[in-house]
């Protein structure tokens, strides 16, 4: 049995996108299976793989991994080759913070912009603990930038663990059209033209699930 991995609707699921990304993008070799948010037996269903009933949840073998840290740390034990994180200690460990404050920080953010692959872009106002939290995404984005642009075009370089945490930012920052700095823009366009990106964001577009909640300031109108 290969690795399956167990994710929430792709237009939504910003947790389920980042170690589904990483895994694209690394080449490694696994199956999905979407349950939606919205499903009655939600719950009963990721159950059977994570006993926190939350997405995403990995299944190797007799082996379960559940929360996107740890998956992307047991993914990068079991290939190192793929390299998802940075080779340096020095930037590993700045990487690996990196990640964590995106894992438990940015709720502001997180609330007030959910993840929404479909929607056409359009300003969304934004609290002041929001706003914070886009400056400090961009000062981070920047510095990176700056200290690890030469090596190629993600925040140390070439793509990591790091960028895919940060990915659902990425969308976000585009669909409620968040300004940031030149870096972070560029940052930007490398991520949304990865291929993973863009076949993540096709299937997001041809779901048939509208979840209210993750619809402010419009009304949860199916897509047509």
């Amino acid at each position: 049995m290969g690795l399956r991995l167990v994710i929430g609707n792709k237009n939504y699921s910003s947790w389920s996108l980042r170690p589904w990304l990483a895994m694209r993008v690394a080449g490694l070799a696994f199956e999905e299976q979407v349950v939606s948010l919205s499903d009655p037996n939600f719950k009963k269903t990721v159950t059977q793989v994570s006993p926190a009933g939350q997405v995403p949840a990995l299944q190797d073998g007799d082996i379960c991994v559940w929360e996107t840290l740890a998956i992307l740390e047991y993914l990068n034990e079991k290939f190192p080759a793929a390299q998802l994180w940075p080779a340096d200690r020095a930037a590993r460990a700045q990487a690996r913070a990196l990640a964590a404050e995106m894992h438990a920080g940015f709720a502001a953010l997180r609330r007030e912009c959910p993840m929404n692959m479909w929607r056409p872009p359009k300003t969304h106002p934004l609290s002041a603990q929001a706003k914070a939290n886009v400056a400090r995404i961009d000062a981070m984005w920047t510095d990176c930038r700056a200290r690890f642009g030469r090596q190629g075009p993600f925040l140390f370089g070439r793509f990591s663990a790091v960028d895919a945490m940060y990915a659902p930012v990425v969308s976000r920052f585009a669909t409620y059209t968040i300004e940031v700095g030149p870096a972070s823009l560029a940052y930007m366009e490398a991520v949304t033209a990865l291929p993973a990106w863009q076949e993540w964001r096709a299937a997001a577009l041809e779901e048939p699930w509208v979840l209210p909640v993750n619809e402010p300031g419009w009304p949860a109108v199916p897509k047509v």
